[in-house]
């Protein structure tokens, strides 16, 4: 009997969505897949791969230098309709960790909490206790601490996917604007 075939489709990651967010952050020149890695927590391997699915999705691009750039419009519409679909919230219990979504800035300054614990993303450094909120990549909280800007980003995705309709509303108008440039 004859083997059957393996699917060759390819299937965007959490971590490719990660890498986009991190290349939007600079849409001159990118850093090398090396600097990515070590700042997301990533080997280079693994940057270079999300940037290889990335662009197969086309959410990205490569210029004649092979440097990849953000496709900024197609990442807004997946950002919009498709990302959190793809890779729904997945929460735990309560545990120690870093604010995200509604609870992390951009968002805490526009949005009053209620009486529930914050979203967090789990780790051991974190500074606020409250609900699990699983992040896209294990590495997220520590690529977070380590580049702000991206942290806000990926918290403010993190409303997208596991906020209420108001929150995910304001993250994605949000979002739009930080990825305008």
């Amino acid at each position: 009997m004859a083997r059957p075939a393996s699917n060759p489709q390819p299937v965007l990651r959490p971590q490719d969505l990660v890498v986009l967010l991190r290349l939007a952050l600079e849409p001159g020149s990118p850093p090398s897949y090396a600097t990515l890695g070590a700042e997301l927590g990533m080997t280079a391997s693994e940057v270079h791969a999300a940037v290889e699915r990335a662009v197969l999705a086309q959410l990205a691009v490569k210029g004649p230098d092979a440097k990849a750039s953000v496709v900024r419009a197609a990442l807004k519409l997946f950002l919009q309709h498709g990302a959190r679909y793809c890779f729904p919230v997945s929460r735990g219990g309560m545990t120690r960790g870093v604010p995200t979504g509604y609870a992390a800035a951009p968002l805490k300054d526009r949005i009053r909490p209620g009486s529930d614990p914050p979203p967090v993303w789990p780790s051991m450094t974190g500074s606020v206790r409250g609900l699990a909120l699983y992040p896209l990549y294990p590495r997220v909280p520590e690529a977070a601490a380590r580049n702000p800007a991206l942290g806000e980003m990926l918290a403010l995705f993190d409303a997208v996917r596991g906020g209420n309709a108001r929150e995910r509303t304001l993250a994605l108008s949000l979002l739009d604007e930080r990825l305008a440039v």
